[in-house]
Parts: C-alpha cells; structure tokens; sequence
C-alpha cells in the first residue's frame, strides 16, 4: 500500500492502493507504507493520464522516513534527491534501459520469470497490457512481444533493489516485466529504503500491483498455453470457458 504521508495534491482511495493526483501537475509524491525488503518489488499500473504536461511517472528509492519529513517536497526531481538518501528515475516513452559494461540484461522471450541476480519473480503479474477491443487483432504482435509504451495507460512499473557483495545496493527498475538495469548502485543500506512513486504531469493515476513470489499458478500457466495457440485475443471469447476465465485470459 501507499504510505499516509504523500504530497499535498494527491489523493489516496480508501485502500491506499491508487494514489490520484487530483489538480496541477506537481505535489504528486507517494511512498510504499513500508520499507522494502532485498529483492522485494513496488509495482504500480498507469491507470489515467492527463493530456497537456510534458513529463511522466518518475519511481526511485530513498532512506529518508517520510513519517519524519518536515514536508513532503514538491518534485521528487530534483527536490526529493537533493535532499540526500534517494535515488529517482524519470521514465520516458522509451524504455529506460541501462547496460553495463556491454553486458546485454534482456531475458530469453517468453521465459516465465524474471531474474534479477538471486531475484525471480513469475513475469506474468509485471507485464502490462492493453485491453482488446475491436481491431485487437492489429495489435496482437505487440500484445505478445510485450511492448506497451512505458508511458502508456496500464503500463506496469516496479522499483526493488538487490544487495550487493560489499554491502551495498544496486536499484533495479522494471517496465512491463523487462529489467532496465541498474539504474544506480552502490546504495547505502544502513538504513531502511522506500519506494518513491510520483505521480508526475501526464501520469494522474497509478494503482500498487500485488507480486506474488511462488511460482505461478495453475490459472496463469493455462493462459501462457492459450495465449501460444490463438490467432488474436477476441478468439478468446469463442472458447469454451466460463466468462470469468475469458476476462483473465484477456487480461481484464
């Protein structure tokens, strides 16, 4: 869930898991309740967009408790970070991925699950998608390749950090189930490290994701196999299956 203490324009449902912001484009800082555990991951889905702002979700980490801050700034670039102890990516339209030393980090197509060094987490539940409708079946390449724009309506991103042999903590952010990398490293982790989501300019709403870390289940494996098999998501609705294993499979 979201953290009680947020920024001045954000609103929080009664569940804490969608965060609004709900007028200008700024004061829209949100925080994980709790701090994360190694590997653990803070996924949030775009679920509105608001046209006329240049700039989109930014999602980091920080060690600061935002129980004791005096305020909760304004922007978490660059306002959050100058304040020490917080590491913020802005995401852009284009994926934002980081290679080290030319090592290429994109996992084998199809795989189901994602392997960030000890880290694995069933790929299913990161993946974002657009809902089908009546020209689906143009879209159905991207649909199975995953290339939903990062900035786009239902697009999943997640924050988690992996600890390092010296101590450390290297930051990983993750767009619709494909690791970017490590976006910073060698974090200090001599104190507790939240996730920060700020709902920035065009993105006005996001909702947190539960991550489930066993292995996938029996309904989600059934729609790997059927998703191989059809021509495009509306032969879904010709199967034989009740209706609500027809909106899973459709991602609905």
């Amino acid at each position: 869930r979201f953290h009680r203490v947020h920024g001045a324009n954000v609103r929080l449902d009664g569940t804490r898991t969608r965060a609004t912001r709900v007028e200008s484009f700024a004061h829209g800082l949100c925080f994980s309740q709790e701090p994360l555990a190694p590997g653990e991951v803070f996924l949030v889905e775009i679920e509105e967009k608001e046209l006329g702002w240049c700039g989109h979700l930014r999602v980091g980490l920080t060690a600061l408790d935002p129980q004791h801050l005096e305020a909760v700034p304004e922007y978490s670039l660059p306002d959050l970070v100058n304040m020490g102890g917080t590491w913020v990516l802005a995401i852009t339209r284009n994926h934002n991925r980081v290679v080290v030393d030319g090592e290429e980090t994109r996992g084998p197509p199809g795989e189901p699950f994602l392997c960030i060094e000890q880290v694995r987490i069933p790929r299913d539940v990161l993946v974002g998608r657009s809902r089908p409708g009546r020209y689906s079946h143009i879209l159905d390449e991207l649909y199975r390749t995953n290339v939903l724009p990062a900035t786009a309506r239902r697009s999943r991103i997640g924050v988690l950090y992996t600890m390092q042999p010296d101590g450390t903590a290297d930051m990983h952010i993750v767009i619709n189930g494909e690791d970017m990398g490590p976006s910073a490293q060698h974090l200090p982790t001599a104190r507790p490290l939240y996730a920060v989501v700020d709902v920035f300019a065009s993105t006005k709403s996001v909702r947190v994701i539960p991550v489930d870390y066993g292995l996938p289940s029996l309904q989600t494996l059934c729609r790997l196999v059927i998703e191989k098999h059809i021509v495009h998501r509306l032969a879904i609705d010709g199967l034989d299956l009740p209706p609500p294993l027809k909106s899973f499979c459709k991602h609905e």
